[in-house]
Formats: structure tokens, sequence, C-alpha cells
């Protein structure tokens, strides 16, 4: 089961049509999560050139041009069709590809970048959740419930791999 088709097909039958304009809250939440997207794939792309285990440069490449690239994408296009500006966003980070010469002080660990970005993911996961929630047009939910579907997915591999490694924090048991 693709769980992105299952999705689409319960919004399509809501797709076709006039649309009515924006509202002012789809617009807000659309150019807030491109800029979340936008920092989010900056922060995957320093991961990337920092992170020496390749399980993880392997699920970051992942998220980079599986999730984030495609989700930023759609957003762009769908903003400009929309006449909504897109925010002013820095350029992508490059690829380094030696970094033995930065200080342990000013480079994340695996374990720290891998963290952080699950971090990242929750966080879109959520925001996508508000704004689907808080759509009125099916479109502007489909979009928001896509991109929830392709990070909670990427998520919950990342999960098996923090397990895996040893990076996952987990809150002590509780006994009241």
């Amino acid at each position: 089961m693709n769980l992105i088709e299952v999705f689409k097909s319960a919004f399509e039958p809501f797709l076709d049509g006039d649309k009515p304009p924006l509202h002012i809250g789809e617009a807000y939440h659309l150019w807030y999560y491109k800029i979340g997207i936008e920092n989010t794939l900056k922060n995957a792309q320093i991961g990337l050139n920092v992170c020496q285990d390749p399980e993880l440069k392997e699920k970051i490449n992942d998220l980079i041009e599986n999730v984030l690239k495609p989700i930023k994408t759609e957003l762009e296009d769908f903003l400009k069709n929309e006449g909504v500006p897109l925010p002013n966003i820095s350029p992508e980070k490059p690829l380094i590809m030696d970094v033995s010469n930065l200080s342990e002080g000013i480079k994340l660990t695996d374990e720290e970048t891998a963290n952080q970005l699950s971090w990242a993911v929750l966080m879109g996961i959520q925001i996508a959740t508000r704004g689907l929630t808080e759509s009125v047009r099916a479109d502007v939910g489909a979009h928001f419930g896509k991109y929830q579907m392709l990070l909670m997915i990427w998520g919950l591999t990342m999960k098996q791999l923090l397990t895996k490694k040893g990076w996952l924090h987990t809150p002590p048991s509780f006994k009241g």
C-alpha cells in the first residue's frame, strides 16, 4: 500500500473545479512551511558534510533528495501559481569533501546531527498537521497531508537507525 496514493485518492474528488483564493492563514502556513523546509534542507546539507557514519549519510541524502527537495519545489510552484511572493532564502549549502580540518568544537557529532534532523522532521510533521487542519481548500490540505506522510515515513526509518546506533534519546521509565 502506497500511503501517499491512498491520501491522494481521498482528496482527489475535492480538487477539481474553481478554487477560491487562498485565505490569509493558508498563504501564511504555506509560506512559513517553505521557510522551515529550506532551513531543514540547509541543516541536512551541513549534516551531510560533517557526518562520518555511512548509514547516516545515506539517510540524510535520502531526506535531501526524496523528501526536502521535492517538497521545496512543489511549494515554490504552488506559491508562485497562487501569486504569493516567495520568502528570501539564502542559497543551499555546497558539498564539502574534506572536513577533517574542522575542529570538534565547530561541528556536530553524528549523534547530534541525527537527532537534530529528527527534531526538525518532527516539527515539520507537526506544522504540516496544523496546516492540514486549518486549511479550507482541499488542495492546500492535500499538500500538507502529503508533506506530513513523506516526513513521517522518513522519520520512522530514521528512528530505526537511531535505535540501532544507540542514538535514540529516551526518557527514563516512570513508575507512579
